[in-house]
């Protein structure tokens, strides 16, 4: 007699036929013990072929219910993968934005360098305000890199990145050191099937190097080497005179003015100053038509950097009696170190 092949995946067609051949084989042959005998052999075969196909559907569905949770899980790593390296990529340009550039080239610059990676609406409030937009403020220091510390996702098409800008300076390149780092937290939304920065908050700047002098009141900070740490702050006021032939002129305009002195400055031994002469805008729109001037020089003070409400600006002939470091605070000025920012009375 042939042997039968019990066992494996048996699909219910061929089980159906061989229960059938089986059962006829059964009936054609003689003695009730042979009958028991293959009767239990098609008892077995049922039962082994059944626990087959009954083990592979359970098996089919637990894979499905795997992937189903590996599905989604892998679509969200893949998202947060893209969204840090589309910020990392967004703050390796910052450095390329001037922000005290005329402004049509500032927009220009903002349009190349940002638009792959920002929504059109935060692209456009950024070229209409560009004090409030991310980029190059100063010469030195500048913003290197974003870091990335943390990736949180708001819902399937928006995610919250939060970060570091990192400012650094020629030296600190060359060290691997930091001069400054400023909080920033990105939302990122899926528009038109791209991630792109939609919505950006910037936190207090955090000193790693040299030293910064920040004025709230006006809105700047402004960018000193370590060796002026321990500074003080002198106040002052500057006048401005009406512009005519008449020998008696009357104070016309008049303005604060903000000087940084170095800390190793005594009576016996003056130093140079860093003097911040502060015009409002309409003082300053002034002065550039001639209504007043100040001082007998023939040039005017010379402009700092500026924000929504305050223009800073430096004196004409500052160092005229080149006092004791008077070198050091030109090649300070070289730098840009004026960081304006929006003063506490504007918000």
């Amino acid at each position: 007699m042939r042997k039968l092949r019990i066992g494996g995946n048996i699909d219910k067609v061929e089980l159906k036929t061989r229960y059938r051949r089986l059962k006829i084989r059964i009936n054609s042959l003689g003695g009730n013990r042979m009958k028991k005998i293959l009767s239990l052999a098609l008892i077995l075969l049922l039962s082994v072929s059944l626990f087959g196909c009954v083990k592979k559907s359970n098996e089919t569905s637990q894979e499905k219910e795997l992937q189903q949770k590996e599905e989604p899980q892998k679509a969200e790593e893949i998202d947060k993968e893209t969204v840090a390296d589309l910020v990392e990529a967004f703050g390796n340009q910052l450095q390329f934005v001037s922000l005290q550039g005329p402004q049509d080239i500032v927009k220009k610059s903002m349009q190349e360098n940002y638009g792959d990676f920002v929504s059109q609406s935060l692209l456009a409030r950024w070229i209409s305000d560009p004090v409030n937009a991310l980029g190059r403020l100063t010469s030195s220091p500048w913003p290197d890199r974003i870091e990335v510390l943390s990736i949180e996702g708001l819902s399937e098409s928006a995610y919250e990145v939060k970060g570091e800008i990192v400012e650094i300076t020629s030296a600190d390149k060359e060290n691997g050191r930091t001069a400054a780092r400023q909080p920033i937290t990105l939302v990122l939304r899926k528009i038109n099937d791209h991630w792109l920065i939609d919505e950006v908050t910037l936190g207090a700047y955090e000193e790693t190097n040299g030293t910064i002098y920040k004025n709230t009141e006006y809105g700047f900070r402004f960018f000193l080497p370590e060796s002026w740490k321990g500074y003080e702050i002198m106040t002052d006021k500057w006048e401005g005179l009406a512009s005519g032939d008449s020998e008696n002129k009357d104070t016309n305009e008049t303005g604060p003015m903000i000087s940084i002195r170095h800390p190793q400055w005594t009576s016996q031994n003056q130093r140079q100053d860093i003097p911040i002469m502060i015009f409002t805008l309409g003082q300053w729109n002034a002065l550039q038509q001639g209504k007043f001037h100040i001082g007998a020089a023939p040039m005017g003070p010379s402009e700092l950097g500026r924000n929504t409400k305050y223009v800073f600006a430096l004196p004409a002939r500052y160092n005229y009696a080149f006092p004791t470091g008077y070198e050091e605070v030109e090649n300070i000025l070289k730098g840009n170190p004026l960081q304006p920012m929006e003063s506490e009375s504007l918000e």
